[in-house]
């Protein structure tokens, strides 16, 4: 976990504002009662979570890249979990939804108001084989010397 929570760290930070935090969590009880918040079969079989916080700072002007700064976060930990034989997935969607996971799973986790969890990834050996999405073709995505109409 800290070689993954070390990546994630390591990831470039607007204005060098560190905006993002991170928990670790392998104690069986507490993950049992963030699952009691996170929902049923979300990530049930990962034997650790890490929590990612984030703490709105205003970097340039009136400018804040908590977003950038946790996604970049996220994205190292993601690759260093898979380097060392770990599977993830980035749950964030409805962490941060209407009903407030995000801060129900902070609560539990002692984590001050003046931050936001925003995001979880689950950590540990897959429990059904990997299924990978369809990507568009390169050639629709990515263009050299401007923009090309598909």
């Amino acid at each position: 976990m800290t070689k993954i929570m070390e990546a994630g760290l390591a990831a470039p930070s607007g204005c060098n504002k560190q905006t993002t935090s991170l928990i670790a969590v392998d104690d069986a009880d507490l993950l049992r009662r963030l699952h009691e918040v996170i929902g049923p079969q979300t990530a049930e079989t990962a034997t650790a979570i890490i929590c990612v916080l984030t703490k709105k700072v205003v970097a340039y002007r009136d400018r804040c890249f908590n977003i950038q700064d946790y996604s970049a976060a996220i994205q190292n930990m993601l690759l260093a979990a898979l380097e060392l034989g770990y599977q993830s997935c980035w749950y964030e969607g409805y962490v941060t939804d209407v009903d407030a996971i995000g801060r129900k799973m902070a609560d539990i986790l002692g984590v001050p108001n003046d931050y936001e969890l925003v995001c979880f990834l689950p950590i540990g050996i897959a429990a059904q084989p990997l299924t990978y999405v369809n990507k568009k073709p390169f050639e629709e995505r990515a263009w050299f010397n401007g923009f090309k109409k598909a």
